[in-house]
């Protein structure tokens, strides 16, 4: 299997100190164009999660008001990698203590999907509640794990919904 045909997903949350029209939130939210602008504009981007408003703070899938949901795909792990800590994306991350809370668990995904396919952000919190509940496997992983196409299933691809978790 070669990577051109796989794309990796990943959706990542986060729970914020405060409601995101607090006073509290605004050095983020004054941040978050120039970060997403980025992400568009970085070698081996696909796709991200947004509204019409150009990011993705409206959506709320999880029971808590105050977690913030971030998804995107790309072409490899690399160029995520690449543009989560070797760009401005990780000045935003040294700093996310200001604005959000220490998260329990897993609060990064990871996923190989086939290549032209936009996951669901209720795939993507199967995955993340897959792996708090299985731990580390080609399903649902991060970035200390890593797992290649290869060592996925072919129901590894398909949505949760139709792909066991065992």
């Amino acid at each position: 299997m070669t990577t051109k045909l796989y794309h990796i997903a990943q959706i990542n949350i986060a729970r914020m100190i405060a409601p995101i029209d607090d006073p509290a939130m605004s050095d983020f939210m004054a941040q978050l164009d120039k970060i997403n602008s980025l992400a568009d504009n970085s070698p081996g981007f696909v796709w991200r999660l947004q509204g019409d408003d150009g990011n993705a703070t409206y959506l709320r899938p999880f029971d808590d008001d105050r977690i913030l949901v971030n998804m995107s795909v790309w072409e490899s792990i690399e160029h995520l990698k690449d543009f989560t800590y070797r760009t401005a994306h990780n000045e935003v991350m040294r700093r996310r203590r200001e604005w959000f809370e220490k998260m329990d668990g897993f609060y990064l995904v990871l996923w190989w999907i086939k290549a032209g396919y936009i996951p669901t952000v209720a795939e993507a919190r199967s995955r993340l509640e897959h792996l708090q509940s299985q731990g580390e496997t080609p399903f649902a992983f991060t970035f200390k794990q890593t797992f290649t196409p290869a060592d996925c299933r072919e129901e590894d691809f398909a949505p949760p919904a139709l792909a066991p978790c065992a």
